[in-house]
């Protein structure tokens, strides 16, 4: 399975009503750079902070209609505004240096500052060493282990600056059974890479009031890279919609500060009080729905 973001989705799915998660805070105010975050699990997380009130700057390379691919960082933009919050759409690519020291200076004299940086963007391959070209490789190492690692680089003297900072990266925990290793090498070497930048950030800003962590959903997400797998209309079935991730991201923004967490979305909301995640599902029962990998 190839894509070219593993973060990218189809249209929200409607929650049933009541919604399972009742947050305790508020994202109201505080300003939000996202990489890539035009679709899928990084619109999601971005629409719900909008819907607080936030200041969210998206920096994504869809400028223009992708023929495989819903949305660009205009449609975005308009979506989080219609949302609640006030958006800055930038055509940018998380690997080009310049794109996101400009990202970083357009957060910080449009709204201020920069409260929350989030790693959102994300290349995806699975397949084994002697199959994978040495391109895909490179991409992977690129956006997820250099875009990460830039990112918040680039940002930490903003972030220091505000009185609520965090780092959030969408990476699995560093689970080191050698099965993830083995089932696709090139793609677990690229998303660990993201992990230790969240445990290595998160011990060096440990007293400069920076909060840091990752994210990673149990389940299968309904994503366009499982889309367009064959089959993938169906395998999304046993999928939850990118909403927990989004509520799941609120929950740990809006928390207490604590760092260094390799945090799941199931734990984040069973700790904010959820107890029926039947209404994140896409239709299979919960007792049926797919394990993501790295858990």
């Amino acid at each position: 399975m190839t894509s070219s973001n593993d973060a990218s989705a189809s249209p929200a799915l409607p929650f049933q009503a009541p919604h399972p998660y009742q947050a305790q805070g508020s994202l109201k105010g505080r300003t939000i750079l996202m990489s890539g975050g035009s679709r899928g699990i990084g619109l999601a997380i971005a629409t719900r902070a909008a819907r607080d009130g936030a200041n969210i700057v998206v920096m994504a390379k869809t400028g223009e209609p992708h023929p495989k691919l819903q949305g660009t960082v205009f449609t975005a933009a308009e979506q989080l505004e219609a949302a609640g919050g006030q958006a800055l759409p930038l055509v940018g690519d998380v690997r080009n240096d310049g794109d996101v020291a400009a990202a970083v200076a357009a957060a910080v004299e449009r709204f201020g500052g920069i409260d929350v940086v989030v790693n959102n963007a994300s290349a995806i391959d699975l397949s084994r060493t002697d199959a994978i070209d040495m391109k895909r490789f490179d991409l992977m190492q690129d956006i997820n282990v250099r875009g990460t690692f830039l990112l918040s680089k680039l940002a930490l003297p903003a972030l220091r600056k505000s009185g609520n900072a965090h780092i959030l990266t969408l990476s699995p925990p560093l689970n080191l059974d050698p099965k993830w290793a083995g089932a696709h090498l090139a793609y677990t070497m690229a998303k660990y890479g993201m992990s230790l930048t969240t445990l290595g950030l998160a011990e060096e800003l440990k007293n400069d009031g920076v909060a840091v962590n990752s994210l990673w959903p149990c389940t299968l997400i309904d994503t366009a890279a499982i889309r367009n797998m064959p089959g993938g209309e169906q395998i999304v079935q046993a999928a939850r919609g990118p909403e927990i991730m989004a509520d799941a991201a609120h929950a740990v923004l809006t928390g207490v500060g604590s760092t260094g967490n390799f945090y799941t979305d199931e734990q984040v909301l069973r700790d904010a009080g959820v107890t029926d995640f039947t209404p994140y599902s896409l239709g299979a029962p919960e007792e049926k729905l797919v394990a993501d990998i790295f858990l």
